[in-house]
């Protein structure tokens, strides 16, 4: 990790329960939480009982937070990718015996699709990718977090998290129908 961490001062305030800080921790950090949770778990109750476990693991760890680890915010995309994992995990093996027929999710092919359609489209065929190319996906392109960061959310090499985001937009394009370009 390179330079200090932007969110350390804040957080030492956290650990010594100043509530201002507590307060400007959660506005800084919620929305980003929330969002990946969301577009993870496709429900946003669920997403928020996640970013509220998010939390209250930040402030028992604040105390103990130590600088040079990891990024703090790394760290809070690790822990939000890993609670929504446990939460689809429980999820599938609740709902296993019971699966419903799947919607094609893809629009037909003379539909005219609005801005509104289509972002549904596309958050469909994301929530369809394989597990580690969805979270890929999510982290680099809705989280705008770069290839480094997001490697090390989802404690992978650089090259690996490349690999994941290459296939996830291969499995992208052909979702509809443009076919894979080889040049990737």
């Amino acid at each position: 990790m390179n330079g200090e961490d932007p969110d350390l001062a804040l957080i030492k305030r956290v650990a010594k329960e100043d509530p201002v800080a507590v307060r400007q921790l959660v506005s800084a950090k919620l929305p980003r939480v929330l969002a990946l949770a969301t577009r993870m778990l496709g429900d946003r109750a669920e997403a928020e009982d996640v970013s509220q476990e998010v939390f209250e693991r930040a402030w028992r760890q604040a105390a103990r937070w130590q600088a040079g680890r990891a990024l703090f915010n790394t760290w809070l995309h690790v822990v939000t990718v890993n609670l929504c994992r446990d939460r689809l995990r429980r999820h599938r093996e609740l709902t296993v015996d019971a699966l419903p027929d799947q919607v094609d999710p893809a629009p037909r092919p003379d539909e005219a699709l609005g801005e509104k359609e289509r972002a549904m489209s596309v958050e469909a065929a994301v929530g369809q990718l394989p597990e580690r190319q969805r979270e890929a996906i999510l982290l680099v392109h809705y989280q705008d977090m770069s290839n480094i960061e997001a490697a090390r959310v989802l404690e992978v090499s650089v090259e690996a998290l490349e690999s994941l985001l290459a296939r996830g937009r291969r499995n992208l394009r052909q979702s509809f129908g443009l076919g894979a370009r080889d040049n990737e």
